[in-house]
């Protein structure tokens, strides 16, 4: 039996294709459009699941999209008569797109999949399943837990913003909601918008922030924004924001409680200030969270937790849940935005809808395949598209490949690197990675300024071979997703000196905290992604290669890309990529490309190419 799940037209659309319980193939729309969260309904991620799974969309049994659209604009309309007269621009600003678009989805979803074929019954085979369901499926199933607390917080679904289900075996019973506007993903995002970044894709800039500062302002936020109980359910006192009404996150009265305006989107006034609220905000997150799981671990008994939702990808906040150990066992679903949503639907139409049996392969971390799960390229066709597109390159062997790679790596090269099969979700997992050598004390700068084009204060993550993970960080379990934070092993720390101490916000960028300060971050933690041979063995190959050239088992890993541009997925992607940035090399299968050997003539400016993430 196949299943296509679809998310689609919010942000970060999505499909994913499930077999009999097995899932096939999954990819956001945004890699094959080039459109940074592209919303739009995904035609190319579905051509490539059905070319994955080598069918025709007459073969697919049931298509499932991943909310209601009807609620959603029951929501709408109850929020705009519930603080009517106030709002009505933002109203007339939305009402006419759901007329005409949104409040007709199943009509159009019927139109768009008859394009594929005219003759399927999609009146009894499209699916709907609620949003948060979605999410809550996409976490519990693909675990390795035959029975889990399920925990969803994001922005908004139709109603719920956060979520807890029970899930045992085949089955998932939604339990628990807490509804719009009480949101702890839009509580982060008004405070992504008032420190000056993008909502929906700037959150990771103030948790990346947030070390930089000290949580000033936590009591003030839990005082006046947000009244959190003791197990963890909030309100947040409405007067402060404008999203139920407006156009913009925040209101007056927000920046009034801080003193300062909202900080105009990317510009060069980032201040102390800024970074004391990120700390703050993020403290705030913290403490919800863990009096959340503190109190569903001690109401069910159960020792394993699911988490899905935007607010799971705050791996911050995932690595105190962890380590609280009120679960003795935690699973972040990789794509826990709304891109796993397509693959949740589809999940839930197998499982809970159809009632088909759920069997958990212990041989196995989860049942992701690492979450490599988009296009891969044969090596005779990415020879021919690299040779079409004029790039230079050598064909080497497998060994020959990690070798030279890890010989590039230990020479402080950065290196694009392209293997394989696609990740699914916003990380790079060392697939459609940039990596390069982490004890380098520059590496995290020149990364940031001639690579990526961003802030010089993000950090970067650290992959490190699974079986060395604990020599190297405090944390002894798998993390394959980056979707934990722990600190750097206190035997690799470098202790700060007073001067270093008194140093303060981004002053202490430049201080080394550790032998591997590319991966450091400014309170030595590191974003920690575990290699295994088993789902990645030529990244870890080459791993292991470079950990004999220096006794170093850790790379630095960012995703193949620059600031405001999707993850590669062709060659031709990551050719453009190479050509446009400062990477010295490149390395597609077995094709080994030097910078220095390049057409100056291809060569593109990639600074300013896209808009600012």
């Amino acid at each position: 039996m196949r299943i296509l799940g679809i998310s689609a037209f919010y942000h970060d659309s999505a499909a994913a294709l499930i077999e009999d319980g097995v899932i096939l193939a999954a990819a956001q729309e945004e890699r094959f459009t080039r459109k940074k969260h592209d919303p739009g309904f995904p035609s190319k991620a579905i051509e490539y699941c059905l070319e994955e799974a080598k069918i025709n969309m007459a073969d697919v049994d049931y298509v499932a999209f991943y909310d209601k659209p009807f609620l959603k604009f029951e929501r709408l309309l109850e929020t705009y008569l519930s603080f009517a007269p106030r709002g009505f621009r933002s109203f007339k600003t939305a009402i006419p797109v759901w007329l005409k678009e949104k409040l007709f989805q199943k009509d159009f979803l019927r139109k768009e999949f008859k394009k594929y074929d005219p003759d399927f019954d999609w009146m009894n085979k499209l699916l709907f399943a609620e949003h948060h369901q979605s999410h809550a499926a996409s976490a519990f199933y693909p675990s390795p837990f035959e029975e889990a607390v399920v925990l969803t917080m994001d922005g908004v679904g139709e109603w719920a913003t956060t979520s807890v289900a029970i899930g045992r075996s085949n089955k998932m019973e939604m339990v628990k909601e807490i509804h719009f506007p009480h949101s702890l993903g839009l509580l982060y995002s008004a405070f992504t918008y008032y420190t000056g970044f993008r909502v929906n894709s700037g959150e990771y800039k103030v948790m990346g922030l947030a070390p930089y500062g000290e949580p000033k302002y936590k009591d003030l936020i839990m005082d006046n924004i947000i009244d959190v109980k003791e197990d963890g359910s909030f309100r947040l006192d409405m007067s402060y924001f404008n999203y139920c009404t407006g156009l913009t996150m925040t209101n007056d009265k927000f920046a009034n409680l801080f003193g300062k305006p909202v900080r105009g989107r990317d510009g060069d006034d980032l201040e102390q200030f800024h970074m004391d609220i990120a700390a703050s905000i993020q403290a705030v997150t913290e403490e919800v969270v863990l009096r959340l799981t503190r109190s569903l671990a001690e109401e069910y008994g159960i020792k394993n937790l699911c988490l899905a939702g935007g607010v799971a990808l705050n791996c911050v906040a995932n690595g105190k849940i962890l380590r609280d150990g009120a679960f003795e066992n935690i699973w972040v679903q990789p794509a826990a935005g709304d891109a796993g949503g397509a693959l949740g639907a589809a999940a839930t139409a197998y499982y809970h809808h159809l009632g088909n049996n759920r069997h958990i392969d212990t041989t196995k971390m989860d049942a992701m395949s690492g979450s490599y799960l988009g296009p891969a390229y044969e090596q005779k066709d990415i020879e021919v598209r690299l040779a079409k597109a004029g790039a230079i390159f050598t064909v080497l062997s497998d060994d020959e490949i990690t070798n030279s790679t890890a010989d590039a790596m230990a020479s402080e090269r950065a290196i694009g690197w392209m293997q394989g099969r696609m990740e699914f979700g916003p990380r790079a997992l060392g697939g459609r990675s940039i990596i390069a050598d982490p004890r380098s004390p520059k590496m995290q700068k020149t990364l940031n300024l001639k690579v990526k084009y961003r802030e010089s204060f993000r950090p970067f993550a650290p992959s490190v071979l699974a079986e060395d993970v604990g020599e190297w960080f405090q944390h002894d379990q798998e993390s394959p997703y980056m979707l934990m934070v722990a600190d750097v092993a206190k035997a690799k720390q470098i202790a700060m000196s007073e001067e270093q101490k008194s140093l303060f916000g981004i002053e202490k960028l430049n201080v080394p905290r550790s032998e591997i300060p590319a991966v450091t971050h400014v309170d030595y933690s590191a974003r920690i992604q575990t290699i295994h041979a088993e789902t990645n063995p030529r990244f870890h190959a080459v791993v292991s290669a470079f950990k004999q050239r220096t006794g170093c088992p850790v790379s630095v890993n960012t995703s193949f890309n620059v600031r405001g541009e999707p993850i590669v997925n062709t060659p031709e992607d990551a050719f453009r990529c190479f050509m446009g940035t400062e990477l010295d090399n490149l390395v597609i299968g077995n094709c080994f490309l030097k910078k220095e050997d390049q057409d100056e003539k291809l060569k593109l400016d990639y600074k300013n190419a896209f808009e600012l993430d």
